[in-house]
């Protein structure tokens, strides 16, 4: 069996609609970084360095200590799942490459990508039910 992906193109995936920010936040600095903090920076800084599968395994692979494979030899939740989408008001959008790119929540940029209409459009996931 092939290995799984989290990876999308040309799509932006939106806040959850119980997303508790209207503005998008940095999530907080810890001692031990938070899932949130280590993919916010990686994308900060970085947009359309980084492909989803390189994010969520950085985040959470590696610090479970598995190989990329291991880690991808099972499905994964994507970042429709990530604290940054559902938590902290980030929005995600993939290029035709599947290069992604963090895009605050309340910016110009934001709204012109939810009213794109030649991308695909999916939406964070729910914090409840």
């Amino acid at each position: 069996m092939g290995a799984h992906t989290t990876n999308y193109t040309d799509t932006f995936i939106e806040v959850a609609v119980d997303c508790p920010v209207a503005q998008a936040e940095e999530p907080p600095l810890r001692a031990s970084p938070s899932v949130a903090r280590v993919q916010f920076d990686m994308l900060v800084n970085a947009p359309y360095r980084h492909t989803s599968d390189d994010v969520v395994y950085e985040s959470q692979g590696r610090r479970k200590g598995l190989s990329r494979e291991e880690f991808f030899a099972k499905g994964q939740p994507c970042l429709r799942a990530s604290p940054l989408t559902k938590r902290y008001g980030w929005g995600v959008h993939s290029d035709s490459r599947g290069r992604i790119a963090l895009v605050p929540a309340g910016s110009p940029r934001y709204r012109e990508l939810a009213d794109d209409p030649s991308l695909t459009h999916v939406t964070a996931m729910r914090s409840r039910r």
